[in-house]
């Protein structure tokens, strides 16, 4: 009977540690999202300030801009559980400011603008720490995913409704490529 018991507590108590190695899991998967939320935020409130330093110069490129403005607030509607929904965006995002930075090599008197050049810098900061936050975010994720994969702790997820996560992903084919660069 006291074996009974003693196995009994020692199933309890791994159940235990398995639920909250799970909440765990859960809560920095959360964290990291957070983290890519931020960086996303900070891209977003850089968008309209670059816009304006470079609307005055770039009057011919109004497609360019709009195109950026729109997927601005495109992406700021996209709820935050959306993860697939927010990266899709998200993308095409830096797709379009890709395109507006390219525009702006055309534009002498605007590359030599101190607001743009500083503006630009900015982006370039919140873009590096937006992959560390990616980085970050999928490796919690990809933890998060295991364990409620993984046999015996599959049961205390399905148990407790754990649910396994997307990762953040880059889903456009040119944004793998190379960029061009050019010192003409």
């Amino acid at each position: 009977m006291l074996i009974l018991l003693a196995v009994i507590a020692a199933a309890v108590l791994y159940a235990i540690v398995l639920y909250n190695t799970l909440v765990k899991k859960r809560q920095m998967a959360n964290e990291g999202w957070s983290g890519i939320d931020v960086q996303l935020k900070r891209r977003a409130d850089l968008i309209p300030n670059l816009l304006e330093s470079v609307k005055g110069y770039m009057s011919h490129e109004q497609d360019t801009l709009r195109e950026v403005t729109e997927l601005r607030t495109r992406a700021q509607a996209v709820p935050d559980d959306n993860v697939a929904e927010r990266a899709k965006v998200e993308n095409m995002l830096s797709g379009a400011l890709g395109r507006l930075l390219a525009v702006a090599e055309n534009y002498p008197d605007l590359k030599a603008s101190q607001n743009f050049i500083d503006f630009q810098d900015a982006l370039e900061d919140t873009e590096n720490k937006l992959e560390m936050a990616r980085r970050y975010y999928n490796g919690t994720v990809r933890e998060l995913n295991v364990m409620i994969e993984q046999f015996p702790s599959n049961l205390i997820a399905g148990q407790f409704g754990f649910e396994k996560r997307e990762y953040f992903e880059i889903e456009e084919a040119t944004d793998r490529e190379v960029p061009k660069v050019s010192f003409s």
